[in-house]
């Protein structure tokens, strides 16, 4: 068999790695960039983050249709998915409740079918006036504020998310629930972060003053 010009070997590796990285694209792996402050202070603004794929479905690429469940969604996992009110944006919140959950919010504190729950990630701006006037003007899904609502149960095959940072945090408290089929993946690391310096957490502003190396491969929890 005649050997293979070099040419011909070249273009072929290059064209297998690129299937290869599509396949761990679209059904693995994608890396998205944290572009808002809205999970402070568990992401910062310029977090380049891995999401896994594979964590709760099998999915047709480039579609919201469920091939095979792998697994289910649990409270507390911080999740991409497409942003309900707008198709082709993606949003990243942290599950507060699973279907069939009743989710209220009394003075800033959530309870999951009446249940405290625990949540050391959260964040408030520390300023009454800012909390009075966060998102004023702004559509509300529950009945009540942003910081305290009546109960509402969580429809079958449906989640209940919101910001880590619960006064620069537009989620569900605004615009209802979020399909399962429309998650992508489950959040899994930090692989690279830029902007100000390693544990800045403390502002929504983004600032370019280069990589903050003690976030890489940092676990998102």
């Amino acid at each position: 068999m005649p050997k293979k010009p070099a040419w011909r070997e070249f273009v072929e590796a290059i064209v297998v790695a690129f299937c290869l990285a599509m396949l761990i694209r679209f059904f693995v792996v994608q890396a998205y960039q944290i572009p808002s402050g809205s999970m402070l202070n568990t992401l910062l603004i310029g977090d380049r983050i891995l999401v896994s794929k594979l964590s709760y479905n099998l999915k047709v690429p480039l579609m919201d249709k469920v091939l095979l469940r792998l697994g289910d969604p649990e409270v507390g996992d911080i999740v991409v998915f497409t942003y309900p009110e707008q198709p082709g944006i993606d949003y990243i919140k942290r599950i507060i409740g699973l279907p069939g959950d009743s989710i209220e919010m009394r003075n800033n504190v959530v309870y999951r079918n009446g249940v405290k729950l625990e949540e050391p990630y959260t964040r408030f701006i520390n300023s009454p006036l800012a909390r009075l006037t966060a998102y004023t003007g702004a559509r509300l899904f529950v009945q009540g504020s942003s910081h305290s609502f009546a109960p509402i149960r969580v429809p079958e095959e449906q989640y209940f998310v919101m910001g880590d940072n619960r006064d620069d945090s537009q989620d569900s408290r605004y615009w209802g629930f979020v399909r399962r089929e429309a998650i992508h993946g489950k959040a899994w690391r930090v692989y690279w972060s830029w902007g100000g310096k390693a544990g800045d957490a403390g502002s929504s502003e983004f600032a370019d003053t280069g990589p903050r190396w003690g976030r890489f491969g940092r676990l998102v929890e």
